[in-house]
């Protein structure tokens, strides 16, 4: 089985997409979420210096068709909404995935987590390719694996250049700022981010053990 985190950017007109890039500051967490015939019962939470704005827009948005707010707190709400929109469930569905939560939006960006087969892994990958919309893989763990696809070290050194931006292009931080994360030396860095990555295609391109 794998276990992957993807991040992709919403399609246009979806109400989160026009509620969170309208309050960019704050994070928008789907806790769970049942289809009820044309309607979906949702329940989320709004984390945010001040939530109320964004749970208040939440409320009024057209697609959002019944709603209470369970929990008003400085920095964290609790709201469960009504929504005739289904395009997430839909489109999650038609890759025989169920979602898990929770569901992450940021700013009219979806991070989201699934574990599944190489052929459902495979198949929501094309799904995303086709769908136009821009997305990244975060992480992938074979969750098959007795002793995992790479070592602590391996993964915390991956972990941290990923985050500091190492593999982007261009790239958001230098070898030297990833050994100093660390606490260790450039050639350290290296050697461990050359080694994790070589085994993490290895078995992602091989399909090795």
């Amino acid at each position: 089985m794998i276990r992957a985190r993807f991040r992709m950017d919403l399609p246009e007109g979806l109400w989160i997409t026009e509620v969170s890039r309208a309050f960019p500051g704050a994070t928008f967490r789907l806790l769970t979420g049942v289809p009820m015939g044309e309607r979906t019962l949702e329940l989320g939470e709004v984390l945010a210096d001040d939530p109320r704005p964004a749970v208040d827009a939440l409320h009024a948005h057209p697609d959002v068709l019944a709603s209470d707010l369970l929990y008003d707190g400085e920095d964290r709400a609790l709201t469960r909404y009504e929504t005739g929109e289904q395009g997430l469930f839909e489109f999650l569905g038609g890759s025989s995935l169920p979602p898990e939560f929770p569901l992450v939006v940021e700013d009219g960006v979806m991070e989201f987590t699934v574990t599944a087969t190489r052929a459902q892994f495979e198949a929501l990958g094309a799904r995303l390719d086709a769908s136009g919309s821009r997305y990244d893989l975060v992480s992938v763990v074979h969750s098959g694996s007795r002793s995992g696809v790479l070592t602590d070290r391996q993964r915390e050194c991956l972990e941290v250049a990923l985050r500091e931006g190492y593999f982007d292009v261009p790239r958001g931080c230098t070898l030297v700022d990833v050994a100093a994360a660390l606490g260790v030396d450039k050639s350290s860095a290296s050697e461990t981010i050359r080694r994790g990555s070589a085994r993490v295609l290895e078995w992602f391109l091989l399909d090795a053990e």
